[in-house]
């Protein structure tokens, strides 16, 4: 077995805390190594070396960042298999749906290489007799990132290539649950010629997450996870501080008109519901129904359903693999019988029809499997709808007509991702409007933005002002400077309040 801990200084150290926690293969219950987990002083001394290598690299030519950039993004893509099979191992997910979670953190990195763009301040000549006025925007200094599990790659990856184009140093904390593929990021930044500090991985838990929160020298933090610990990481550093962008839960919508094609729309609902075991903040969770599509609309959900394999993530016949550990497979499993109880139909049941016929199988009766399950005739006084459940239950509520089933989803605390699905332009044009979400899908079920636009959400699904990547992720990651500057002779005594003349 493994030992796992931390990457300090450009280099790999041994954890000093004496505390550990392990990492499984979800799809064996096997445990594969051993990981430290940091204590307050372990993040003091990451911090440090981010302070000071950052202190430099922020001194560096938008040229040198730039050329760090493109090496880092051809790495990132020569390792794409090699990453995709640690994601794999670690969290469970089928070997092609993490090779697109590789892609879209590659996006932003392309989007990081044209940070000589993103950073041209403006100008503005003679505002005033021999006076002009320059706009800079300058890093903030060291800033930390807290991760999750579902995309142990990708959200580092949307955070620190931004931030460290930038200029500023970084230090990440991942998730203790699958770590190696946001450490194997870290080292390929090395390769690709990053002074060592100024990127940092930290292993850990509350303890990591709370040093850096009040951390002095830690100016920014940006957070991706559930809401309660959303709100805890935004209130928490904000009071110290920092600047915070905090992206949390979702109970991602999907909208299905009469109008709609139902073939295509059940193949998005299954895809969405479903891909990567439902652990995606952006999975369509809910799909509404409307108007007389209700009864068609499942059975073609459940035939699709019905036709999944459940197995190991490794193993190219499975569509699905497991969930993250068996306490959080026997939760999202737990509102099964509550949903019949509760007086919601249950079409599929994913305590039986997994892989084996038992929750379990392909040999591995130790996983963390659970197959698809698929609720019908839910009510939004349900736990199953009330609850982020996080796994691959997809609930499926009735309603009578388009402000029925808009009323429903503008009622949803939370507003990350929906989506409608019609041949109706001018119904699709007026839910984009009225809509209250972040990211919304036309047709589309999983609306998540190119890396040249913003992710972020509404509601309870945000902490902050700022969404993540794009543009917002240059400002969030930068403060904004004026310089306004005089040449020549000076204009003499004047006590009067200057003006532009």
């Amino acid at each position: 077995m493994k030992s796992l801990g931390h990457w300090i200084g450009g280099k790999h150290t041994d954890g000093a805390s004496g505390r550990t926690s392990p990492v499984t293969d979800p799809a064996t219950g096997e445990r594969t190594a051993e990981l430290a987990l940091a204590s307050r002083e372990e993040v003091d001394q990451a911090v440090a070396a981010a302070a000071e290598a950052g202190a430099e690299w922020e001194r560096s030519s938008l040229a040198t960042r730039t050329q760090v950039m493109f090496r880092y993004r051809e790495l990132l893509d020569r390792s794409r298999d090699e990453l995709a099979k640690l994601i794999t191992a670690e969290h469970g997910k089928v070997h092609s749906d993490a090779l697109g979670e590789v892609a879209r953190g590659i996006e932003v990195v392309e989007f990081a290489c044209g940070i000589p763009q993103l950073l041209k301040g403006a100008a503005s000549h003679d505002v005033s007799t021999g006076v002009d006025v320059r706009e800079l925007r300058q890093p903030l200094g060291v800033v930390a990132g807290v991760t999750p599990f579902n995309f142990p790659a990708m959200v580092p990856l949307w955070m620190f290539p931004i931030a460290i184009a930038c200029g500023n140093s970084f230090v990440l904390k991942p998730s203790e649950k699958d770590p190696s593929a946001a450490m194997r990021v870290a080292e390929l930044m090395a390769e690709a010629g990053l002074p060592p500090g100024v990127l940092n991985v930290v292993n850990g838990d509350k303890v990591a997450v709370d040093r850096l929160l009040e951390h002095p020298d830690v100016a920014a933090v940006s957070f991706v996870g559930s809401t309660p610990i959303a709100r805890y990481v935004y209130e928490t550093g904000t009071r110290a501080g920092k600047r915070v962008q905090a992206l949390a839960g979702a109970k991602n919508h999907m909208v299905v008109l009469p109008d709609a094609d139902l073939d295509g729309a059940a193949d998005a609902a299954v895809s969405a519901g479903y891909g990567s075991a439902g652990e995606r903040c952006m999975a369509i969770s809910v799909v509404v129904a409307v108007g007389g599509v209700g009864d068609e609309l499942v059975a073609k959900i459940a035939e699709r359903a019905r036709a999944l394999r459940i197995g190991p993530g490794g193993d190219p016949a499975s569509d699905m693999g497991p969930l993250i550990t068996a306490e959080h497979r026997d939760r999202v499993a737990g509102y099964l019988p509550q949903a019949r109880e509760q007086g919601a139909e249950v079409v599929l049941d994913g305590s039986e029809n997994g892989p084996g016929g038992d929750g379990h199988g392909g040999g591995a009766a130790n996983g963390y499997f659970l197959g698809v399950s698929l609720l019908d005739r839910v009510t939004p006084e349900m736990a199953a709808y009330a609850d982020e459940i996080f796994g691959p239950v997809l609930s499926v509520v009735r309603a009578e007509t388009y402000a029925d089933a808009m009323e429903l989803v503008n009622g949803s605390p939370w507003g990350n991702g929906a989506a409608v699905f019609t041949s109706d332009g001018a119904a699709a044009r007026r839910f984009e409007r009225e809509v209250r979400a972040g990211m919304v899908g036309v047709n589309v079920p999983i609306p998540v933005p190119v890396a040249y636009h913003s992710f972020g959400g509404w509601k309870a699904s945000l902490f902050g002002d700022s969404h993540i990547y794009g543009t917002d992720g240059v400002h969030f990651y930068t403060r904004g400077k004026v310089v306004t500057s005089r040449w020549g002779r000076p204009r003499g005594l004047d006590l009067a309040f200057p003006t532009s003349e």
